[in-house]
């Protein structure tokens, strides 16, 4: 499904831990790492959406996770020209997400990354809040700092701890706290 400019819907999840880090993973057979996220059937809510993409990509149900918000209306990437395929049509440029927000109320060992039949990730981790918007790929960078920055205030609440502000890209890259984390087996 992809709307009349060319974007396909989607939807992104960030999960924190119980220490207020990120889950962070790694693409199947790539050295991209990256948020669950993926596209929405024409019969689905963002919510929906949603709890199919973290399932399926976790292994994660909607009893192991809490909701705590979401962005409002759509946040936009577009594709660099060479992801682009020209040759179909409607043709796809980018993707337009709703960003979801969830806390994991359960142990981490309800992670599964093998629980589809065709696995997206091989290896996660937990990450510091702002690692993500600098170490995904360039053309995600922006979308993923802007659904960062709405959820940052809550996280801060949530946590009492001082976020800071997304580090400029010229400054080196905060680091990260990898913990945890299982390869599929």
């Amino acid at each position: 499904m992809i709307d009349v400019d060319g974007y396909r819907p989607n939807v992104g999840i960030v999960l924190l831990n119980a220490d207020g880090q990120l889950f962070w993973a790694r693409r199947v057979n790539r050295d991209g790492w990256q948020f669950p996220q993926g596209g929405m059937r024409s019969d689905e809510t963002p919510l929906e959406a949603m709890y199919r993409e973290l399932e399926e990509e976790t292994g994660l149900a909607a009893h192991h996770v809490e909701v705590i918000t979401a962005t409002h209306g759509w946040l936009k990437y577009r594709l660099p020209s060479r992801y682009v395929r020209h040759h179909q049509r409607p043709t796809c440029i980018g993707q337009k997400q709703v960003w979801f927000l969830l806390k994991l109320v359960g142990g981490e060992e309800a992670l599964k990354l093998d629980a589809c039949e065709k696995p997206e990730f091989d290896i996660w981790r937990w990450v510091d809040f702002w690692y993500p918007a600098a170490h995904v790929v360039n053309f995600k960078r922006d979308v993923y700092a802007r659904a960062l920055r709405h959820f940052a205030p809550l996280v801060e609440d949530l946590f009492s701890v001082q976020l800071g502000t997304l580090p400029p890209r010229d400054e080196p890259d905060a680091p990260s706290r990898p913990q945890g984390g299982r390869a599929v087996a």
